[in-house]
């Protein structure tokens, strides 16, 4: 049993999960590492919203899974990806919900980048 808190959204802490319209490009070293037409925008709270691209439109043959965890209580375990380029490698660049809580069950199967962890995150 674990021992995290599990919190729900509310009036006081807000999150809505809808699709985005656009098209998102990210591009990191110079290389194209996503790109979809299908992505979810996750508002929450006062945060900036956060563009949650599907697995299946990611090149993860730039990414590295890397040891990184963190928890959110609203959300769930995340876990992470460093991006490798020309240039080196972004650590911990892209993040993952794997089996998010039920409350943001859409961003199952997707990730999402560190706007400055990357070259640009490009809605179309």
């Amino acid at each position: 049993m674990s021992d995290k808190k599990v919190l729900k959204p509310s009036a006081a802490h807000p999150i809505t999960v809808a699709p985005n319209p656009a098209r998102v490009v990210v591009t990191a070293g110079g290389k194209v590492v996503a790109d979809s037409a299908n992505v979810l925008t996750l508002r929450e709270a006062n945060y900036p919203p956060v563009q949650y691209i599907p697995r299946a439109d990611v090149d993860f043959g730039l990414l590295e899974r890397t040891e990184h965890s963190t928890y959110c209580p609203f959300k769930g375990d995340a876990s992470y990806y460093s991006i490798r380029t020309g240039d080196g490698l972004a650590e911990n660049a892209v993040w993952t919900y794997e089996a998010p809580h039920d409350a943001v069950a859409g961003i199952k199967d997707h990730v999402a980048f560190y706007p400055t962890k990357v070259d640009a995150i490009e809605e179309r």
